[in-house]
């Protein structure tokens, strides 16, 4: 009998947690981590219980859930402080630039060109070729006025 072969289960579940803590270190995304709180878990309800291989997994799968659901209440109390906190939020980004009236915005409603797209405008009337300042967005639509 191979040394494999006469690890006892809940030593497996641990060795699966282990190689996922030192996966996330590896690959850092923040999710593996948990995934590996709940193997562990597993590994220590399987070593003092004698539950069949199928309510493991489902052990680990329902601990799985809860410990990335968990984890994402952590990381929305905890947010990682960033040099670019508008990275990923490009209407975000947007607020402040002047840009250029595409179709003429009239009744609330036209069209502006951020760059090389076009998106649509809600603000006072402007004709086409006039300049706007972008001061909000909902979806994508830009809020926008005329320059003071």
């Amino acid at each position: 009998m191979s040394f494999l072969e006469t690890l006892e289960l809940h030593w497996w579940w641990l060795i699966v947690a282990a190689v996922l803590g030192v996966l996330e270190i590896i690959l850092p995304g923040v999710f593996l981590i948990w995934l590996g709180i709940a193997a562990a878990i597993t590994g220590i309800v399987v070593a003092f219980t004698d539950i069949p291989f199928g309510y493991q997994i489902a052990t680990f799968t329902l601990l799985a859930f809860a410990s990335v659901y968990s984890g994402r209440g952590v990381y929305a109390r905890n947010p990682v402080p960033s040099s670019d906190p508008k990275l990923n939020d490009r209407t975000a980004r947007l607020i402040g630039q002047t840009v250029t009236v595409e179709t003429a915005i009239e009744n609330g409603h036209g069209r502006v060109a951020v760059g090389d797209s076009i998106w649509n405008a809600r603000g006072p009337d402007a004709p086409a070729g006039s300049s706007v300042v972008v001061t909000g967005a909902d979806g994508a639509w830009l809020s926008v006025e005329l320059p003071a």
